[in-house]
């Protein structure tokens, strides 16, 4: 790339929009809209990394999504009581209720169920329930979700006295047909652990599980685990094997503000021996079976890199040193050889990881001061690269649009920010200034909300909703400019930005909303020669998802779409055009920056780049609008020949979705193409991918 052309990709720099100007008159047979590839004016390819997806375990996102766990509370956390005696639980530092799982309920006399805290099998407590000879008594859990014809299998850890006859069951159904009764073996004073196996007579979204008994004395229950019988190492087949057609490139994993307050040593070894643990940042209780080692094989089976956050919360430089060893050391090391007692002798090999999650926010558990956290910062990376010089250390930065009072919205701009720099509301200044040496990339966070605004035209409105989150991508951009020449080093150490936590909140997963995402994507692929990483909240966020079934939802469709024909190694060529964007209409709201992301042709986004052997060129166009738009393509050092391919992903409506047991309503479909001339026109409310032969291979 020229250098007096670099601007030119991050964004469309103040110089370009000051020559395009006021779009002048035209003839009505000629488009209103130009856009000028140059392909000698090339950015950084595009990395590997750059569709990414995040992963943290709020409540029951993964356990009830990706983990394949049926039962909540398989460990009895809490006691087994009737509703009205459940424990009030803690609210997290944001005020956020506790959030609601499946609860084990008594059957029969509910005073015949207790909880004994004497050598509990894991955590805190078992349940114990006493038996009569007459009634049948227990515990069980309802609202499970089984497929007719499927196997289902488990285990329950049980001890009891000789008298007990305790069965296990899974019912579909409330009545004596609909329900597969397994009888357990005769109890003794030790735990033992009997395996369990069902198949399902019907579909039910309703099915329940329960382990009741008769007969005299008592029996007491440790753990109990149910998991469709085809779960992988623990993981959903059918959601492991969506995600691995998305070739995200890496996961970030395993958060989150839950990461501040959870402590990995206590996710190791035998899942059923693991203690269950309350997460306070989310006001959910955790069973603890998603360890490091259930999150590697989860990287493994959908083929991506695992980029790994450490504790910086409540955690210390020592814990994070030996996370690293557990994961990267031979089996020669302390942790390593604990990781190769465990079941996998040979180290995961992890590059990416990560000092800490949002440490700057005041929701965040272990919150401290800019100055106290650079000094654990830099603790942190002596200790890990102590143990693998190798690793890429990226910090937890946040540039001052991010920073500001807990209750106050604000809209920021590149000028109304200026003041921020260099002070305690800019975290990534306080990392290159005071945390230099100590990293290789820097991290950012951002989160628009869609908002409704019912007394706007509603072609304003949409235009403005699917614009809305790629202007936070370009806020970063901006700002990134700025650190380049307050730090001039960052450029010469190839200082990476890596956005590894975004969302575009509060708005359904729908064509519009597939839209606005294509928009995201390309506001970042403008930005390759820096914004090497992304990671999209959440990876389970990508399909649609029932307790028996997943299909890939609308956003899905556009990782899916971009990641296979506008992937890792494509080259994006310099592109400007004659209809620069216009101002964001709507200022007032939750967070949103005031800038103008997009390419100058409005009112299409328009992106292009070379396939990685250079033989042919790739153009990426939105059209949020209702109709059909045309757009005039010239190109500079180059033609293209003959006929083309367009991979074009759109619906019947902007509110088209897809879900589970319904045809797909946005759908991604290729067809070929006339071959490049004077005009491209683009169906309405779609995102387009050509692709065109060159003349001249490059």
């Amino acid at each position: 790339m020229k250098h007096a052309r670099s601007a030119s990709f991050v964004g469309i720099g103040i110089a370009t929009i000051a020559m395009c100007g006021a779009v002048a008159p035209v003839a009505a047979a000629v488009p209103a809209i130009t856009a000028q590839i140059d392909l000698d004016q090339q950015s950084e390819a595009i990395s590997p990394y750059e569709y990414g997806m995040f992963i943290e375990p709020i409540g029951g996102l993964v356990a009830h999504s990706l983990w394949a766990e049926m039962l909540d509370d398989r460990k009895f956390y809490f006691p087994v009581v009737d509703a009205k005696h459940d424990p009030k639980l803690p609210a997290s530092a944001e005020g956020r209720p506790a959030m609601a799982l499946r609860k084990w309920r008594p059957i029969g006399d509910t005073g015949a169920v207790t909880m004994p805290t004497d050598n509990p099998y894991v955590g805190q407590q078992d349940v114990e329930v006493t038996l009569d000879a007459d009634q049948l008594r227990g515990f069980g859990q309802s609202g499970l979700g089984v497929a007719k014809g499927r196997a289902y299998t488990g285990h329950i850890v049980i001890r009891g006295t000789p008298g007990a006859r305790v069965s296990a069951t899974l019912a579909w159904g409330p009545n004596p047909g609909q329900r597969q009764i397994i009888r357990l073996p005769a109890l003794t004073d030790a735990w033992q652990t009997v395996q369990l196996h069902y198949i399902a007579g019907t579909d039910s979204d309703d099915a329940s599980f329960s382990v009741t008994g008769t007969g005299s004395g008592d029996f007491r229950t440790g753990v109990v685990s149910l998991m469709p019988a085809d779960n992988i190492d623990g993981w959903r087949a059918d959601t492991v094997a969506i995600l691995k057609t998305l070739h995200s490139g890496f996961w970030r994993l395993p958060g989150g503000n839950f990461l501040s307050n959870w402590d990995w040593h206590g996710a190791l070894g035998p899942r059923d021996k693991r203690a269950p643990m309350y997460d306070h940042a989310w006001s959910a209780m955790q069973a603890n079976d998603l360890g490091m080692d259930e999150w590697m094989a989860l990287t493994r089976l959908i083929d991506v890199r695992p980029y790994v956050t450490v504790n910086a919360g409540l955690g210390d430089a020592n814990s994070a040193a030996e996370e690293v060893d557990y994961i990267n050391g031979p089996a020669s090391s302390e942790w390593g050889a604990k990781r190769a007692a465990n079941g996998h002798p040979a180290p995961y090999g992890v590059k990416f990881w990560n000092i800490g999650n949002e440490p700057y926010g005041w929701w965040q558990i272990g919150r401290t001061t800019l100055d106290y956290f650079m000094e654990k910062h830099n603790r942190f990376a002596a200790a890990m690269r102590a143990v693998d010089p190798s690793i890429t250390l990226i910090g937890s930065g946040a540039m001052p649009d991010q920073l500001h009072p807990r209750d106050a919205k604000e809209n920021p701009s590149p000028a109304s920010i200026q003041h921020k720099f260099g002070t305690d509301e800019d975290w990534t200044g306080g990392l290159l200034k005071q945390a230099w040496g100590n990293f290789d990339g820097l991290s950012e966070h951002w989160y628009d909300r869609a908002e409704k605004r019912p007394d706007a035209p509603i072609d304003e409105a949409v235009m403005e909703f699917i614009r809305s989150p790629s202007n936070d991508v370009r806020m970063k951009a901006d700002e990134w400019a700025i650190y380049q020449q307050r730090f001039p080093q960052m450029k010469a150490k190839h200082t990476f930005l890596s956005i590894d936590e975004y969302a575009y909140i509060g708005a359904k997963p729908d064509l519009k909303l597939a839209l606005a995402y294509s928009m995201v994507l390309q506001e970042m692929l403008r930005h390759t020669d820096f914004l090497r990483m992304a990671a999209f909240t959440t990876g389970a966020s990508t399909m649609d998802i029932t307790p028996t079934a997943s299909v890939l939802n609308s956003t899905g469709e556009v990782f899916k779409l971009y990641g296979d024909h506008f992937g890792a190694g494509m080259i994006p060529v310099y592109l400007t055009g004659n209809v620069p964007q216009p101002d964001p209409k709507y200022p007032v709201g939750y967070d949103h920056p005031q800038v103008k992301a997009g390419s100058p042709t409005y009112p299409l986004d328009v992106i292009a780049a070379l396939t990685p052997d250079r033989h042919h060129l790739a153009i990426a166009v939105v059209n949020a609008t209702a109709k059909p738009q045309s757009i005039a393509i010239s190109l500079t050092a180059g033609t293209t020949q003959g006929r083309g391919t367009v991979w074009r992903l759109t619906g019947a409506s902007l509110d088209a979705a897809n879900k589970v047991g319904a045809p797909p309503g946005v759908t991604i479909r290729q067809q070929g193409v006339d071959p490049l001339g004077k005009t491209l026109t683009v169906p309405p409310i779609s995102t387009s991918i050509y692709q065109f032969p060159l003349q001249d291979a490059r």
